[in-house]
């Protein structure tokens, strides 16, 4: 079994998560493997359980569904970052401030960083 099955099994309860034809997750983006990838470090450091996991991917969804999103499955992973923003600051591990500082800095990087080259932080400008 796969590093990732708990977490599969768990979203699938939520909202199932793409699989290839090989059975693996399939990533639009590459932030969207990085969540996936964040969500298991945070998980296996005991940052939450599987079921605080799937409690705030649920409320997420639900949140994103209640202002209107598609809910076409484009905007899944935002979700899950939207889970993993308020499972850290309910955890107290970051403000929320620190978070939107973060995600400026992240947007000031994006639009710094040349088409086709990797987005980091030390492109902020500002940073």
């Amino acid at each position: 079994m796969s590093r990732y099955e708990d977490l599969a099994r768990v979203a699938a309860d939520v909202s199932p998560i793409l699989r290839g034809d090989d059975g693996e997750p399939v990533f639009r983006e590459p932030w969207e493997a990085q969540a996936f990838a964040m969500t298991l470090v945070l998980y296996e450091q005991g940052l939450f359980t599987w079921t605080e996991w799937a409690t705030a991917l649920s409320a997420a969804i639900k949140q994103a569904q209640g202002v209107g999103d598609c809910d076409d499955g484009l905007t899944y992973y935002q979700h899950w970052l939207a889970a993993i923003e308020q499972l850290v600051g309910d955890k107290g591990i970051a403000t929320e401030q620190a978070l939107a500082a973060r995600r400026d800095a992240w947007d000031r990087a994006a639009h710094a960083t040349p088409h086709g080259q990797p987005i980091l932080l030390e492109n902020d400008p500002l940073g």
